[in-house]
C-alpha cells in the first residue's frame, strides 16, 4: 500500500505534516532535515521544490525557494540527494512544486524517479485538471504516486465531488485563497468553510494547510480535518535556526504543544 493511504488508514486524526524547500537553508541539509524530523515523530513531510515563480507562495516560502535556487539546488539534484532516503524514513514524503519544472523534466522521467526514490505524492499548485486526468494520472498511477489536489474556500461543491472522485491519498484543504503565511487565528468565515466541506461526506480525508502557526490555528484545523500542514512558520524556523533540530523545537513552543 502506498504510504499516504497507510497513514490515514492507520491514523484518523491529529497527523501532522510539515513543509519544507529543498536546498534551503543550506543546499545539503534536505535529507538531514527529513531525517530529524522522522526521529521527532513527524507523520508526513511535504518538500518544496523550488521555483522561480512561486504564484501560491507567501513571502516566507518565496524568500527560501529563492534562497535554495541561489544555492544550486535543482530537481535532479533533489533526487539524488534523496537516492537512499529510504534506508531510515519510513514516513510518507510528498513532492510539492509547480508544473514548469516537471514539465521540463518530463512526466515519466520525473514520476520514475518519484517511485525509485520513494516519494509516495505530489502537489502540483498549478496543474490543470484536464491536463492531470488526461495525461499526468496515468502516469502518477503507473509508478503509484498520488497526485494530491488543493481545494480552497472558492472551489464549487461540484469540483470538490469530482477530486474526491479522481484522486486518491488526500485532499489538501486550503483555509483561505490568500497566499501562504502565518495567521493568528481561523476566524468564524473560515470555520464556516471547514463545516461545509466536512459535511460533503467525501471518501477522502483532508490536511487543512495554509496559516498555521499557533495553537489556536492548530486545534482549529485538527478539529476539522485528519490534521494539518504547516509550511511559513516552520520554514521561518528553519531561517531562524539554521537546523531542524532546532526549528522543530522553536515550533512546537510555538503552538504550545
Amino acid at each position: 500500500m502506498n504510504r499516504i493511504n497507510n497513514l490515514f488508514a492507520s491514523k484518523k486524526n491529529g497527523i501532522l505534516s510539515l513543509y519544507f524547500c529543498a536546498g534551503h537553508p543550506t543546499l545539503d541539509s534536505t535529507a538531514q532535515i527529513i531525517r530529524t524530523l522522522e526521529q521527532k515523530g513527524v507523520d508526513m513531510i511535504e518538500v518544496g521544490i523550488p521555483f522561480s515563480d512561486p504564484m501560491a507562495d507567501g513571502p516566507v516560502i518565496q524568500d527560501a525557494a529563492t534562497k535554495a535556487l541561489r544555492n544550486g539546488m535543482t530537481l535532479r539534484l533533489l533526487f539524488s540527494q534523496l537516492a537512499d532516503i529510504r534506508k531510515d524514513v519510513t514516513m510518507p514524503l510528498v513532492l510539492m512544486g509547480y508544473l514548469n519544472p516537471i514539465y521540463q523534466f518530463g512526466y515519466e522521467s520525473f514520476f520514475k524517479q518519484c517511485s525509485e526514490t520513494g516519494i509516495d505524492g505530489v502537489i502540483i499548485p498549478d496543474l490543470p485538471f484536464k491536463d492531470y486526468l488526461e495525461t499526468v494520472k496515468p502516469v502518477a498511477d503507473k509508478y503509484d504516486v498520488r497526485i494530491i489536489m488543493l481545494i480552497t474556500p472558492e472551489t464549487s461543491d461540484k469540483r470538490i465531488r469530482f477530486i474526491d472522485d479522481n484522486t486518491d491519498g488526500f485532499i489538501y484543504m486550503v483555509s483561505s485563497a490568500a497566499t501562504t503565511g502565518a495567521q493568528k487565528e481561523f476566524d468564524a468565515r473560515k470555520q464556516e468553510y471547514f463545516n461545509h466541506v466536512n459535511d460533503m461526506g467525501l471518501k477522502h480525508p483532508r490536511m487543512i494547510g495554509f496559516g498555521i502557526s499557533n495553537r489556536q490555528t492548530l486545534e482549529s484545523a485538527q478539529a476539522n480535518a485528519a490534521g494539518c500542514i504547516i509550511g511559513s512558520k516552520f520554514v521561518q524556523l528553519l531561517e531562524e535556526f539554521g537546523d531542524a533540530d532546532g526549528a522543530y523545537g522553536a515550533l512546537m513552543e510555538a503552538l504550545n504543544v
